[in-house]
């Protein structure tokens, strides 16, 4: 019996060493001309191939065709009247008609001409700082996108390292059931862990491979890079400065507008006149006699009182939403600074004092287990090997939260604002 299982464990591993070797080739394989990429050459690829700018410029152009439109006074107005063309008695048709001929203007009063282009100005004003919180978003999404990458490679090294545990404790639990210290089933359990494993490294690698494709697609490149993983075990506690907040620029710019609105609403209260000039023609004798009238609005003031109040409470509106936003934004970034110092902590804890020890066990273990002793057993060293393994996973876990913590943070503090210049001249 214990040839046949013999025979049978030989055959798996030469099946897991070509399989190995396998992997070895295609490693080799790869291009050699995949070079690290930082976070700020993904935020350069991004910047210059990101689709969004596109759309950001027709937005302004759409706004600055406002302006164009707002400079347009009221239009002349040419029209023509028939009267008395057709009636009864003496008016029968075509008997006793007038035709007149009149042309009329309308003259704008109390700067509305300038209050609509200051009002088109300023919406240009709210579209542009609107445009600048797009582009920001994106970046942040494409530094996540980039934390996330991270992550997934740093999970590679720790599945593989499990696989490495594994497969030597393999070794020894075989000989010690051929030499009869343990039971077949120790042997068959440790393969079907070392069968896991495999499968986690397979796994953790496709995983980083989706992730760095997942990455690229915000430049419409390949994954063909590589990742330094110096910067994702970065673990700096530093708040970042404060630099101009995009969302309370775009609030600010909103009041201006506001502002503005309200400027040109009030110049609604001042009546705009109207004059017209035409010339007469009566069918009766064929004479002709130029007529002049005019007219202006009455009640103006009272009619536009309902867009004055709104457009004044709108304004108000907005100034007590900046002081909002400043006090949330604020305390968001507090607490994101508070969030990241205690993962911070607990991942120093994890590097001082539960990895080592349960390396440590891990060791004292697999060395007991190839003496040939008694003490250890292969379930032992599965409970030792799975609590390391999981201290590893959540150092990993607890770096992707705090990197993806710093995302945000990093927005709120625009850190990415001098790449909005780069991104709004690229056409």
């Amino acid at each position: 019996m214990y040839s046949l299982s013999r025979a049978r464990f030989c055959a798996h591993k030469a099946r897991r060493a070509w399989l190995c070797g396998g992997v070895l080739l295609a490693a080799v394989a790869q291009p050699v001309a995949a070079q690290n990429l930082s976070l700020d050459e993904a935020l350069s690829r991004a910047s210059t191939a990101d689709p969004a700018v596109a759309a950001n410029m027709a937005r302004l152009e759409a706004a600055d065709a406002a302006i164009l439109q707002a400079d347009v006074r009221p239009r002349d107005v040419v029209g023509v009247d028939f009267e008395n063309f057709a009636g009864t008695g003496p008016y029968s048709p075509l008997g006793r008609y007038e035709a007149t001929g009149w042309y009329e203007r309308t003259w704008e009063r109390g700067g509305k001409r300038e209050a609509r282009i200051g009002a088109a100005r300023a919406d240009v004003a709210v579209v542009a700082q609107q445009n600048r919180v797009r582009l920001l978003d994106r970046l942040a999404r494409v530094q996540a996108g980039w934390v996330e990458a991270l992550a997934a490679e740093a999970a590679i090294p720790v599945a593989e390292a499990r696989l490495a545990d594994l497969q030597r404790v393999e070794l020894d639990v075989v000989k010690r059931v051929t030499g009869a210290l343990d039971p077949w089933f120790s042997a068959e359990r440790a393969r079907t862990n070392v069968a896991q494993a495999e499968i986690a490294v397979e796994q953790a690698r496709e995983n980083a491979r989706l992730a760095r494709a997942s990455l690229a697609a915000w430049w419409g490149g390949t994954g063909d890079f590589k990742l330094d993983s110096a910067a994702f075990q970065q673990i700096g506690t530093d708040v970042p400065a404060a630099g101009n907040s995009a969302d309370l620029a775009v609030l600010a710019a909103e009041i201006a507008a506001a502002e503005a609105k309200v400027k040109l609403a009030e110049t609604g209260n001042v009546a705009d006149p109207s004059a017209r000039i035409g010339l007469r023609q009566f069918g009766e004798g064929n004479d002709f006699a130029v007529m002049v009238g005019g007219s202006i609005p009455l009640g103006t003031k009272a009619a536009n009182r309902g867009n004055v109040q709104r457009a004044q409470a709108e304004q108000r509106a907005l100034e007590a939403e900046v002081a909002v936003s400043r006090v949330e934004i604020d305390r968001e970034i507090d607490r994101l600074v508070a969030d990241r110092r205690l993962i911070a902590v607990e991942v120093m804890r994890i590097d001082a004092e539960v990895l080592p020890s349960a390396e440590r066990a891990v060791r004292l273990i697999r060395d007991g287990l190839a003496r040939g002793g008694t003490a250890f057993t292969f379930l032992e060293f599965s409970q030792a090997q799975t609590a390391v393994n999981d201290a590893r996973s959540r150092r990993i876990d607890l770096l992707r939260r705090f990197h993806l913590l710093g995302v945000r943070l990093d927005r709120l503090t625009g850190r990415h604002a001098p790449w909005l210049a780069k991104m709004e001249t690229i056409r």
